[in-house]
């Protein structure tokens, strides 16, 4: 069975961007809304064309058909929201002093259950298996130190940088794994408690015995036999909803050490008796995060600048009262399972591998592969709130989380503990990625098997509308013929080597006049069409 914490939160959202990063994705979201333009434009023209030939075969043969990508991919190769660059080693900074002996021996724990996986590879996932090959070469290599560990990353990988598509750098804030006291009997000092998940909490595609549910998506109770509503929310389970049906596995001093336990995803808690109980996600209720630090900003409490987990902390205990409110406003609630790993064990991340100190990071799983080695490059408030620490390590995507969304953005995981947990709670900055991208993934050739938009309408329609030309009296069909024969593309167009070509005119309802020339769509290479849509697509 594999055990496993997943993070469920974060207490802030990234900085907000320059004016400059705003201008940069309007203009892209300016750019986007007229290509979709003239795609619905271009496409009732087609539509209109099939119409009047009377055509009502199946297209499934033109919708199949895949086109070959051309042959040359440009740099930055963009994929779902993102963009990457190349870079060379030199490029990174502070590589070569990096402990990569460390980052080494995580990445080979790492690759226990990629080598154990079969089947094809996730095509949602641009690294798809490559993976394999060098985990296969890092299980069998015979690594002691630094210098022959950066030869492998150096013989196995490539650097791309990587962002967010019109971003330069991406985000990181850190998490840790709490440690609290506990008891396994309510009492008067022990009476908030760490429920198990309920048995009457559905989720669709999930049986009731599944080891772990994801911690995002619709989540259900059923009333009667076949009805379901959503599940309670953390007001509605705070005050009992679900209380008095042996859920507890533990009972702890306060709802804010809770609440900090379901945002880190995983605890440590000690008992009376000296002992020790782990607890793991393992169900949320289906309600979205909602940043307790965002919301002691907005209402002007805690200035953005100055805040902390720490300084949560110290307000929630100081104002018990309006602690109550404040955590409400998150409905999102965590339950949890008691998982067997002793003192010396590290929490085990959402890839099924214990995470290891400053190595590990949680990262959107909706884009990466666990097991994925990333280099961080950050100044980070490690020493203290007001510090800038340098921080270039080489990580490995080991863990996930629901606030984790982007191609950029990180949890550092930072250990167990208090002095974990107050260093994790300072960490919100912009941090420069670096993905290591298998060399045994050629871009190029994984990029030909995606399929392309169908041909041009209005070249389709020029073949299927072939026109005789009309006759020209012998004083007009002269000129007409010396004149060159792309100089109408040319003015419509403009030259192919600066910006990006506009689509030709849109064909006229009925085929009325001569078409001695080609229409302006066909004038350029059909390799360069394929570039220019390709690139609009990725």
């Amino acid at each position: 069975m594999c055990l496993h914490a997943i993070r469920t939160g974060s207490w802030l959202a990234p900085k907000a961007v320059t004016d400059v990063q705003r201008i940069s994705r309007a203009r892209l979201r300016v750019a986007a809304l007229c290509c979709v333009a003239v795609t619905i434009s271009l496409s009732i023209a087609t539509a209109m064309a099939r119409v009047r030939r009377g055509t009502h075969h199946a297209e499934t043969s033109e919708i199949a058909k895949v086109r070959p990508r051309p042959e040359s991919i440009l740099w930055p190769l963009e994929i779902p929201g993102s963009q990457y660059a190349p870079l060379s080693w030199s490029d990174v900074t502070g590589w070569s002093d990096d402990d990569l002996l460390a980052a080494f021996k995580t990445f080979r724990v790492s690759c226990a259950p990629v080598a154990a996986q079969s089947g094809p590879p996730p095509d949602d996932k641009f690294l798809g298996n490559a993976l394999r090959e060098p985990c296969k070469a890092a299980r069998g290599a015979q690594i002691t130190n630094g210098d022959a560990a950066r030869v492998f990353f150096e013989q196995n990988f490539v650097p791309l940088q990587i962002s967010r598509l019109g971003d330069d750098a991406g985000f990181v804030t850190g998490y840790y794994e709490p440690v609290v006291e506990g008891s396994r009997t309510r009492s008067d000092v022990y009476n908030v408690p760490v429920y198990r998940r309920p048995s009457n909490l559905f989720v669709r595609g999930y049986t009731q015995d599944s080891p772990s549910l994801p911690n995002k998506g619709q989540v259900f109770r059923k009333i009667g036999r076949r009805k379901l509503v959503p599940y309670y929310d953390r007001a509605e389970i705070e005050d009992g909803k679900i209380a008095g049906r042996g859920l507890e596995i533990v009972w702890l001093k306060s709802q804010t050490d809770l609440l900090f336990m379901q945002i880190q995803g995983s605890a440590r808690i000690k008992l009376e008796d000296g002992s020790q109980v782990r607890v793991n996600y393992d169900a949320h209720n289906g309600y979205p995060y909602t940043p307790i630090g965002r919301v002691l900003i907005e209402r002007g409490i805690i200035p953005k600048e100055q805040m902390s987990m720490q300084r949560i902390r110290e307000y929630m205990e100081q104002n018990p009262g309006a602690a109550d409110e404040l955590r409400r406003q998150n409905k999102s609630y965590i339950f949890f399972r008691e998982v067997p790993l002793s003192e010396k064990d590290e929490a085990v991340g959402a890839q099924g591998v214990p995470l290891t100190p400053g190595r590990s990071i949680a990262v959107d799983k909706s884009l990466h592969l666990y097991g994925t080695p990333f280099y961080i490059d950050a100044m980070l408030p490690i020493e203290s709130d007001t510090s800038s620490t340098p921080f270039r390590r080489l990580m490995v995507a080991q863990d996930t989380g629901s606030a984790i969304v982007g191609p950029a953005r990180a949890d550092l995981y930072f250990g167990a503990g208090p002095d974990a947990g107050r260093v994790a709670g300072r960490i919100k900055n912009a941090a420069r990625f670096v993905l290591l991208l298998p060399k045994d993934l050629d871009p190029a050739a994984r990029a030909k098997t995606i399929p392309l938009p169908d041909e041009r309408p209005s070249a389709r329609i020029a073949k299927e509308f072939p026109q005789k030309p009309k006759a020209q009296p012998d004083d007009v069909k002269g000129p007409a013929k010396d004149a060159p024969k792309d100089s109408a593309v040319k003015d419509s167009v403009g030259s192919s080597k600066t910006g990006v070509p506009l689509p030709g005119a849109r064909p006229a309802d009925a085929p009325k006049e001569a078409a001695s020339t080609k229409p302006a769509g066909d004038s350029k290479p059909a390799s360069d069409r394929r570039d220019t849509r390709s690139r609009d697509r990725q």
